[in-house]
């Protein structure tokens, strides 16, 4: 079935196959990136605060990739131990990545 918007002559299945390729694309420019940030922690290295959405979609962003902050899941709510964690990238709806996320802790 098509649900075409006539006025603007667009069908909607051509229009999802388009956010589709866009995600795909956007996915292929994501692998292999890691991310790596700086929080303060303490010896053991729990962090003082926490990483949250925010933080993961500005560090990607400042690395040159396009991500929304509504587009990061973090399954374990927000981060809060230094350390090897992976978030998922919810790029489309048929369409999630994992990003893996290195937290550094700093004194």
């Amino acid at each position: 079935i098509r649900f075409c918007d006539w006025s603007s002559d667009v069908c909607s299945s051509d229009l999802a196959k388009a956010e589709l390729a866009a995600a795909e694309a956007r996915a292929s420019k994501l692998e292999g990136f890691k991310l790596t940030l700086t929080a303060k922690a303490g010896g053991e290295g729990k962090l003082f605060g926490s990483i949250g959405t925010t933080d993961i979609a500005e560090g990607v962003k400042k690395a040159g990739h396009k991500i929304e902050r509504s587009e990061v899941r973090l399954p374990n709510g927000p981060i809060r131990q230094a350390g090897e964690h992976v978030v998922q990238i919810h790029l489309h709806t048929d369409l999630t990545i994992e990003l893996p996320v290195t937290i550094v802790g700093e004194e």
